[in-house]
Protein backbone atom coordinates (compact mmCIF):
# COMPACT_ATOMS: atom_id res chain seq x y z
CA UNK A 1 0.00 0.00 0.00
CA UNK A 2 1.20 3.54 -0.73
CA UNK A 3 2.63 4.97 2.50
CA UNK A 4 0.78 8.24 2.16
CA UNK A 5 -2.51 6.38 1.89
CA UNK A 6 -1.52 4.07 4.72
CA UNK A 7 -0.64 7.06 6.89
CA UNK A 8 -4.10 8.48 6.35
CA UNK A 9 -5.76 5.13 7.08
CA UNK A 10 -3.81 4.61 10.29
CA UNK A 11 -4.49 8.15 11.44
CA UNK A 12 -8.20 7.61 10.91
CA UNK A 13 -7.98 4.27 12.71
CA UNK A 14 -6.17 5.86 15.64
CA UNK A 15 -8.78 8.61 15.92
CA UNK A 16 -11.60 6.10 15.67
CA UNK A 17 -10.02 3.93 18.36
CA UNK A 18 -9.33 6.88 20.60
CA UNK A 19 -11.68 7.47 23.50
CA UNK A 20 -11.73 11.11 22.48
CA UNK A 21 -13.73 10.29 19.38
CA UNK A 22 -15.33 7.06 20.52
CA UNK A 23 -16.52 6.41 24.06
CA UNK A 24 -15.42 9.88 25.19
CA UNK A 25 -13.62 8.40 28.18
CA UNK A 26 -10.47 10.42 28.77
CA UNK A 27 -7.62 9.57 31.12
CA UNK A 28 -9.14 11.97 33.65
CA UNK A 29 -12.07 9.59 34.04
CA UNK A 30 -9.84 6.56 34.12
CA UNK A 31 -10.79 3.46 36.03
CA UNK A 32 -8.52 0.51 35.26
CA UNK A 33 -10.20 -2.45 33.63
CA UNK A 34 -10.12 -5.92 35.22
CA UNK A 35 -7.52 -6.87 32.58
CA UNK A 36 -5.41 -3.89 33.60
CA UNK A 37 -5.61 -4.70 37.30
CA UNK A 38 -4.51 -8.26 36.50
CA UNK A 39 -1.58 -6.91 34.46
CA UNK A 40 -0.54 -4.70 37.36
CA UNK A 41 -0.48 -7.66 39.72
CA UNK A 42 1.49 -9.81 37.29
CA UNK A 43 3.92 -6.98 36.58
CA UNK A 44 4.57 -6.42 40.27
CA UNK A 45 5.12 -10.14 40.86
CA UNK A 46 7.72 -10.34 38.06
CA UNK A 47 10.12 -8.00 39.85
CA UNK A 48 12.84 -8.14 37.16
CA UNK A 49 12.96 -7.03 33.54
CA UNK A 50 15.58 -6.19 30.94
CA UNK A 51 15.62 -2.82 29.18
CA UNK A 52 17.07 -2.77 25.64
CA UNK A 53 18.26 0.52 24.12
CA UNK A 54 19.09 -0.13 20.48
CA UNK A 55 18.92 1.89 17.31
CA UNK A 56 21.07 3.40 14.58
CA UNK A 57 22.88 5.43 17.26
CA UNK A 58 24.68 2.20 18.19
CA UNK A 59 26.71 2.61 15.00
CA UNK A 60 28.34 5.74 16.42
CA UNK A 61 29.15 3.82 19.62
CA UNK A 62 28.90 6.95 21.75
CA UNK A 63 25.48 6.48 23.36
CA UNK A 64 21.89 7.20 22.40
CA UNK A 65 22.08 10.99 22.91
CA UNK A 66 24.86 11.65 20.39
CA UNK A 67 22.57 13.33 17.86
CA UNK A 68 21.71 16.18 20.21
CA UNK A 69 24.91 16.16 22.27
CA UNK A 70 26.98 16.70 19.12
CA UNK A 71 24.35 18.82 17.30
CA UNK A 72 24.37 16.49 14.32
CA UNK A 73 22.39 17.68 11.32
CA UNK A 74 19.16 15.68 11.09
CA UNK A 75 19.51 15.04 7.36
CA UNK A 76 23.08 13.80 7.75
CA UNK A 77 22.24 11.73 10.83
CA UNK A 78 19.44 10.00 8.92
CA UNK A 79 22.03 8.59 6.52
CA UNK A 80 23.22 6.27 9.30
CA UNK A 81 20.19 4.10 8.63
CA UNK A 82 21.52 3.29 5.17
CA UNK A 83 24.40 1.40 6.77
CA UNK A 84 22.53 -0.22 9.63
CA UNK A 85 22.78 -3.96 9.03
CA UNK A 86 23.01 -5.87 12.33
CA UNK A 87 23.83 -9.21 10.74
CA UNK A 88 24.29 -11.01 14.06
CA UNK A 89 20.90 -10.10 15.48
CA UNK A 90 19.13 -13.25 16.64
CA UNK A 91 15.92 -12.77 18.61
CA UNK A 92 15.95 -16.33 19.92
CA UNK A 93 19.46 -15.92 21.34
CA UNK A 94 18.60 -12.57 22.93
CA UNK A 95 15.41 -13.76 24.57
CA UNK A 96 16.98 -17.02 25.72
CA UNK A 97 19.85 -15.13 27.39
CA UNK A 98 17.42 -12.74 29.04
CA UNK A 99 15.17 -15.55 30.23
CA UNK A 100 18.21 -17.37 31.60
CA UNK A 101 19.02 -14.20 33.55
CA UNK A 102 15.75 -14.64 35.41
CA UNK A 103 14.08 -11.64 33.81
CA UNK A 104 10.34 -11.93 33.24
CA UNK A 105 9.87 -9.13 30.72
CA UNK A 106 11.67 -7.08 28.10
CA UNK A 107 11.21 -3.37 27.42
CA UNK A 108 12.49 -2.50 23.94
CA UNK A 109 13.08 0.94 22.40
CA UNK A 110 10.73 0.88 19.43
CA UNK A 111 11.59 4.52 18.68
CA UNK A 112 14.05 6.66 20.60
CA UNK A 113 14.56 10.42 20.56
CA UNK A 114 16.48 10.29 17.28
CA UNK A 115 13.22 9.27 15.60
CA UNK A 116 14.30 6.04 13.93
CA UNK A 117 11.60 3.37 14.20
CA UNK A 118 12.86 -0.16 14.82
CA UNK A 119 9.65 -1.62 13.42
CA UNK A 120 7.76 -1.63 10.13
CA UNK A 121 5.75 1.57 10.35
CA UNK A 122 3.28 2.63 7.73
CA UNK A 123 3.46 6.30 8.70
CA UNK A 124 7.15 6.94 8.11
CA UNK A 125 9.86 5.70 5.77
CA UNK A 126 12.48 6.37 8.45
CA UNK A 127 12.22 2.86 9.82
CA UNK A 128 14.04 -0.46 9.81
CA UNK A 129 12.16 -1.73 6.74
CA UNK A 130 12.47 1.29 4.46
CA UNK A 131 15.56 3.26 5.47
CA UNK A 132 17.80 0.32 6.36
CA UNK A 133 19.17 -2.42 4.09
CA UNK A 134 18.44 -4.90 6.92
CA UNK A 135 14.74 -4.93 5.99
CA UNK A 136 13.70 -7.12 8.92
CA UNK A 137 11.15 -6.00 11.48
CA UNK A 138 13.25 -6.25 14.62
CA UNK A 139 10.34 -5.46 16.94
CA UNK A 140 8.23 -8.20 15.41
CA UNK A 141 10.98 -10.81 15.61
CA UNK A 142 11.67 -9.88 19.20
CA UNK A 143 7.99 -9.72 20.24
CA UNK A 144 7.22 -13.05 18.55
CA UNK A 145 10.14 -14.72 20.32
CA UNK A 146 9.14 -13.24 23.67
CA UNK A 147 5.62 -14.61 23.23
CA UNK A 148 7.06 -17.99 22.26
CA UNK A 149 9.31 -18.16 25.33
CA UNK A 150 6.81 -16.73 27.81
CA UNK A 151 8.51 -13.37 28.31
CA UNK A 152 6.24 -10.33 28.60
CA UNK A 153 6.58 -7.56 26.00
CA UNK A 154 6.91 -3.89 26.94
CA UNK A 155 7.51 -1.13 24.39
CA UNK A 156 9.51 2.04 25.05
CA UNK A 157 8.22 4.94 22.96
CA UNK A 158 9.72 8.43 22.82
CA UNK A 159 7.44 11.45 23.03
CA UNK A 160 10.04 13.65 21.35
CA UNK A 161 11.83 13.52 18.03
CA UNK A 162 15.06 15.31 17.16
CA UNK A 163 14.63 14.66 13.44
CA UNK A 164 11.00 15.23 12.51
CA UNK A 165 10.30 18.70 11.19
CA UNK A 166 6.77 18.76 12.61
CA UNK A 167 7.79 17.76 16.15
CA UNK A 168 7.38 20.38 18.91
CA UNK A 169 10.69 21.82 20.04
CA UNK A 170 11.79 21.42 23.65
CA UNK A 171 15.12 21.95 25.35
CA UNK A 172 16.94 19.15 23.47
CA UNK A 173 17.51 18.57 19.77
CA UNK A 174 17.67 22.30 19.03
CA UNK A 175 20.96 22.04 17.14
CA UNK A 176 19.97 19.42 14.58
CA UNK A 177 19.30 21.94 11.82
CA UNK A 178 15.55 21.62 11.43
CA UNK A 179 13.62 24.62 10.05
CA UNK A 180 12.01 26.68 12.78
CA UNK A 181 8.72 27.25 10.97
CA UNK A 182 7.71 23.63 10.36
CA UNK A 183 6.31 22.65 13.76
CA UNK A 184 2.85 21.12 13.45
CA UNK A 185 1.76 19.69 16.78
CA UNK A 186 -1.48 18.23 15.43
CA UNK A 187 0.33 16.37 12.66
CA UNK A 188 2.95 15.11 15.10
CA UNK A 189 0.35 13.78 17.51
CA UNK A 190 -1.50 12.09 14.65
CA UNK A 191 1.81 10.44 13.77
CA UNK A 192 2.41 9.24 17.33
CA UNK A 193 -1.13 7.92 17.72
CA UNK A 194 -0.85 6.10 14.41
CA UNK A 195 2.43 4.47 15.50
CA UNK A 196 1.01 3.49 18.88
CA UNK A 197 -1.93 1.95 17.04
CA UNK A 198 0.51 -0.07 14.93
CA UNK A 199 2.45 -1.25 17.97
CA UNK A 200 -0.71 -2.29 19.80
CA UNK A 201 -2.30 -3.92 16.75
CA UNK A 202 0.46 -5.71 14.87
CA UNK A 203 2.67 -7.23 17.59
CA UNK A 204 0.39 -9.32 19.77
CA UNK A 205 -0.20 -8.74 23.48
CA UNK A 206 1.82 -5.80 24.82
CA UNK A 207 1.86 -5.51 28.58
CA UNK A 208 3.19 -1.95 28.84
CA UNK A 209 3.94 1.22 26.92
CA UNK A 210 6.89 3.07 28.50
CA UNK A 211 6.92 6.76 27.55
CA UNK A 212 9.96 9.00 27.77
CA UNK A 213 10.66 12.65 26.95
CA UNK A 214 8.14 14.58 29.07
CA UNK A 215 11.06 16.38 30.74
CA UNK A 216 11.95 17.97 27.37
CA UNK A 217 9.28 20.59 28.02
CA UNK A 218 10.15 21.24 31.68
CA UNK A 219 10.87 24.87 30.78
CA UNK A 220 7.38 25.16 29.28
CA UNK A 221 5.04 24.08 32.11
CA UNK A 222 1.92 24.93 30.10
CA UNK A 223 2.79 22.48 27.32
CA UNK A 224 -0.11 20.10 26.66
CA UNK A 225 1.14 16.56 26.14
CA UNK A 226 -2.41 15.34 25.38
CA UNK A 227 -1.97 12.35 27.66
CA UNK A 228 -5.72 11.90 27.87
CA UNK A 229 -5.66 11.06 24.16
CA UNK A 230 -2.51 8.91 24.23
CA UNK A 231 -3.38 6.98 27.38
CA UNK A 232 -7.00 6.58 26.35
CA UNK A 233 -5.96 5.21 22.96
CA UNK A 234 -3.67 2.64 24.56
CA UNK A 235 -6.29 1.42 27.00
CA UNK A 236 -8.91 1.22 24.28
CA UNK A 237 -6.71 -0.88 22.00
CA UNK A 238 -5.42 -3.22 24.72
CA UNK A 239 -7.23 -2.71 28.06
CA UNK A 240 -4.63 -4.81 29.86
CA UNK A 241 -1.73 -2.69 28.60
CA UNK A 242 -0.05 -0.71 31.36
CA UNK A 243 0.95 2.92 30.85
CA UNK A 244 4.15 4.23 32.41
CA UNK A 245 5.83 7.58 31.88
CA UNK A 246 9.40 8.47 32.80
CA UNK A 247 8.50 12.07 33.60
CA UNK A 248 10.24 12.15 37.01
CA UNK A 249 7.02 13.36 38.65
CA UNK A 250 4.21 11.93 40.75
CA UNK A 251 1.90 9.73 38.61
CA UNK A 252 -0.60 11.40 36.31
CA UNK A 253 -4.19 10.31 35.84
CA UNK A 254 -4.37 7.32 33.52
CA UNK A 255 -0.97 5.86 34.42
CA UNK A 256 -0.69 2.31 35.72
CA UNK A 257 2.89 2.15 37.01
CA UNK A 258 5.32 4.67 38.48
CA UNK A 259 8.83 4.87 37.05
CA UNK A 260 12.09 5.94 38.70
CA UNK A 261 15.32 6.53 36.80
CA UNK A 262 18.79 5.57 38.06
CA UNK A 263 17.62 5.48 41.68
CA UNK A 264 15.60 3.29 43.98
CA UNK A 265 12.23 4.70 45.08
CA UNK A 266 12.74 7.21 47.88
CA UNK A 267 16.31 7.99 46.82
CA UNK A 268 17.54 10.70 44.48
CA UNK A 269 21.30 10.44 44.14
CA UNK A 270 21.15 11.01 40.37
CA UNK A 271 18.77 13.96 40.64
CA UNK A 272 16.08 12.33 38.48
CA UNK A 273 13.85 10.61 41.05
CA UNK A 274 12.82 13.13 43.67
CA UNK A 275 9.12 12.56 43.11
CA UNK A 276 6.72 11.35 45.77
CA UNK A 277 6.48 7.56 45.85
CA UNK A 278 3.01 6.22 45.01
CA UNK A 279 1.41 3.83 47.47
CA UNK A 280 -1.25 2.85 44.94
CA UNK A 281 0.65 1.87 41.77
CA UNK A 282 3.31 -0.77 41.06
CA UNK A 283 6.80 0.75 41.04
CA UNK A 284 9.73 0.26 38.67
CA UNK A 285 13.24 1.63 38.73
CA UNK A 286 15.43 1.56 35.61
CA UNK A 287 19.19 1.33 35.88
CA UNK A 288 22.18 0.81 33.60
CA UNK A 289 24.72 -2.01 33.86
CA UNK A 290 27.50 0.42 32.99
CA UNK A 291 27.12 4.18 32.51
CA UNK A 292 25.12 4.53 29.29
CA UNK A 293 21.80 3.26 27.98
CA UNK A 294 22.84 2.94 24.34
CA UNK A 295 26.05 1.19 23.25
CA UNK A 296 29.20 3.16 24.02
CA UNK A 297 32.43 1.50 22.95
CA UNK A 298 34.56 3.17 25.65
CA UNK A 299 32.18 2.47 28.53
CA UNK A 300 33.45 -0.76 30.06
CA UNK A 301 32.76 0.28 33.65
CA UNK A 302 30.18 -2.40 34.32
CA UNK A 303 28.72 -2.88 37.76
CA UNK A 304 29.60 -6.21 39.34
CA UNK A 305 27.12 -9.07 39.57
CA UNK A 306 27.08 -8.56 43.32
CA UNK A 307 26.22 -4.88 43.00
CA UNK A 308 23.42 -5.66 40.55
CA UNK A 309 22.01 -8.43 42.77
CA UNK A 310 22.01 -6.03 45.72
CA UNK A 311 20.25 -3.43 43.58
CA UNK A 312 17.59 -5.98 42.60
CA UNK A 313 17.04 -6.97 46.22
CA UNK A 314 17.02 -3.31 47.23
CA UNK A 315 14.31 -2.61 44.66
CA UNK A 316 12.17 -5.54 45.82
CA UNK A 317 12.56 -4.41 49.42
CA UNK A 318 11.14 -1.06 48.36
CA UNK A 319 8.27 -2.85 46.65
CA UNK A 320 9.65 -2.05 43.20
CA UNK A 321 10.74 -3.87 40.05
CA UNK A 322 14.18 -3.49 38.53
CA UNK A 323 14.41 -2.78 34.81
CA UNK A 324 18.09 -3.38 34.03
CA UNK A 325 19.47 -2.02 30.78
CA UNK A 326 21.50 -3.63 28.00
CA UNK A 327 22.81 -1.64 25.03
CA UNK A 328 23.36 -4.03 22.10
CA UNK A 329 26.25 -3.56 19.69
CA UNK A 330 25.66 -2.32 16.15
CA UNK A 331 26.30 -5.82 14.79
CA UNK A 332 23.31 -7.17 16.73
CA UNK A 333 25.23 -8.92 19.49
CA UNK A 334 24.70 -8.25 23.19
CA UNK A 335 27.95 -7.02 24.78
CA UNK A 336 29.93 -9.85 26.35
CA UNK A 337 30.13 -8.00 29.66
CA UNK A 338 26.35 -7.60 29.78
CA UNK A 339 25.79 -11.28 29.04
CA UNK A 340 28.22 -12.18 31.82
CA UNK A 341 26.32 -10.01 34.31
CA UNK A 342 23.00 -11.49 33.25
CA UNK A 343 24.33 -15.02 33.72
CA UNK A 344 25.47 -14.14 37.22
CA UNK A 345 22.14 -12.63 38.17
CA UNK A 346 20.36 -15.67 36.75
CA UNK A 347 22.47 -18.04 38.84
CA UNK A 348 21.64 -16.09 41.99
CA UNK A 349 17.92 -15.97 41.17
CA UNK A 350 17.79 -19.71 40.57
CA UNK A 351 18.92 -20.16 44.17
CA UNK A 352 17.17 -17.27 45.87
CA UNK A 353 14.43 -16.16 43.46
CA UNK A 354 11.71 -17.10 45.94
CA UNK A 355 12.84 -14.13 48.06
CA UNK A 356 12.27 -11.75 45.11
CA UNK A 357 9.58 -13.01 42.72
CA UNK A 358 6.02 -12.54 43.89
CA UNK A 359 7.05 -10.73 47.06
CA UNK A 360 6.09 -7.33 48.40
CA UNK A 361 8.25 -4.87 50.27
CA UNK A 362 8.45 -5.72 53.96
CA UNK A 363 6.92 -3.76 56.81
CA UNK A 364 10.41 -2.62 57.80
CA UNK A 365 11.68 0.42 55.92
CA UNK A 366 15.05 -0.01 54.15
CA UNK A 367 18.15 0.19 56.33
CA UNK A 368 21.81 0.79 55.59
CA UNK A 369 22.43 -2.93 56.06
CA UNK A 370 19.60 -4.12 53.79
CA UNK A 371 15.90 -4.64 53.24
CA UNK A 372 13.01 -6.99 53.88
CA UNK A 373 10.64 -8.69 51.44
CA UNK A 374 7.52 -10.62 52.35
CA UNK A 375 5.11 -13.26 51.12
CA UNK A 376 2.19 -14.61 53.19
CA UNK A 377 3.61 -15.52 56.63
CA UNK A 378 7.24 -15.43 55.48
CA UNK A 379 9.63 -12.48 55.83
CA UNK A 380 12.98 -12.46 54.02
CA UNK A 381 15.67 -10.34 55.65
CA UNK A 382 18.26 -9.37 53.00
CA UNK A 383 21.54 -8.52 54.76
CA UNK A 384 23.86 -6.85 52.27
CA UNK A 385 26.11 -4.59 54.33
CA UNK A 386 26.90 -5.76 57.86
CA UNK A 387 30.15 -6.05 59.81
CA UNK A 388 28.67 -7.76 62.87
CA UNK A 389 27.62 -11.32 63.73
CA UNK A 390 24.22 -10.27 65.03
CA UNK A 391 21.52 -7.98 63.72
CA UNK A 392 18.57 -6.20 65.26
CA UNK A 393 15.59 -6.14 62.86
CA UNK A 394 12.86 -3.63 63.80
CA UNK A 395 10.03 -5.99 62.88
CA UNK A 396 6.90 -5.68 65.03
CA UNK A 397 4.17 -6.96 62.70
CA UNK A 398 4.01 -10.54 63.89
CA UNK A 399 5.44 -13.24 66.14
CA UNK A 400 8.47 -15.03 64.68
CA UNK A 401 8.48 -18.79 65.12
CA UNK A 402 11.63 -19.73 63.23
CA UNK A 403 14.68 -18.10 61.60
CA UNK A 404 16.74 -19.88 58.94
CA UNK A 405 19.74 -18.65 56.97
CA UNK A 406 18.94 -19.60 53.37
CA UNK A 407 22.57 -19.35 52.27
CA UNK A 408 23.73 -22.32 54.37
CA UNK A 409 20.55 -23.80 55.83
CA UNK A 410 21.39 -23.08 59.46
CA UNK A 411 18.59 -22.50 61.96
CA UNK A 412 19.44 -19.29 63.80
CA UNK A 413 18.91 -18.29 67.37
CA UNK A 414 16.86 -15.15 67.87
CA UNK A 415 15.19 -13.11 70.54
CA UNK A 416 12.04 -11.04 69.96
CA UNK A 417 10.52 -8.27 72.05
CA UNK A 418 8.12 -5.41 71.46
CA UNK A 419 10.78 -3.45 69.54
CA UNK A 420 11.83 -6.14 67.10
CA UNK A 421 13.93 -9.25 66.54
CA UNK A 422 17.59 -9.76 67.45
CA UNK A 423 19.11 -12.31 65.06
CA UNK A 424 22.17 -14.27 66.15
CA UNK A 425 23.87 -14.83 62.78
CA UNK A 426 26.79 -16.85 64.15
CA UNK A 427 29.25 -15.15 61.82
CA UNK A 428 29.86 -11.90 59.95
CA UNK A 429 28.12 -12.10 56.55
CA UNK A 430 30.46 -12.46 53.59
CA UNK A 431 27.85 -13.22 50.92
CA UNK A 432 26.53 -10.77 48.37
CA UNK A 433 23.23 -11.05 50.23
CA UNK A 434 22.80 -13.12 53.39
CA UNK A 435 19.10 -13.97 53.50
CA UNK A 436 17.35 -14.94 56.71
CA UNK A 437 13.91 -16.45 56.33
CA UNK A 438 11.57 -15.59 59.20
CA UNK A 439 8.49 -17.80 59.51
CA UNK A 440 5.67 -16.18 61.45
CA UNK A 441 3.52 -18.17 63.86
Amino acid sequence: MNKTLLTACLSIAAIAASPVAGTNILAGDYNPSPENVKSREEFRADRFGIFIHWGVYSMLATGEWTMTNKDLNYLEYAKLAGGFFPASFNAEEWVSAIKDAGAKYICFTTRHHDGFSMFDSGVTEYDIMDASPFRRDIVKELADECHRQGIEVHFYYSLIDWGREDAPRGRTGLGTGRPLDTVDKDAYYDFMKAQLTELLTNYGPVRAIWFDGHWDQDQNPDFDWRYDELYGLIHSLQPGCLVGNNHHLAPFEGEDIQIFERDLPGENTAGLSGQEVSDALPLETCQTMNGMWGYKITDLDYKSVGDLVRYLAGAAGRDANLLLNVGPQPDGNLPEQAVDRMKGIGEWLREFGQTIYGTRGGEMTPRDWGVMTRRDNIRYVHIMNLQDNSLFVPFTSGKVGKAVCLNDGRTLEFRQDKDGVLLKLGRIPTETDMIVELTLK
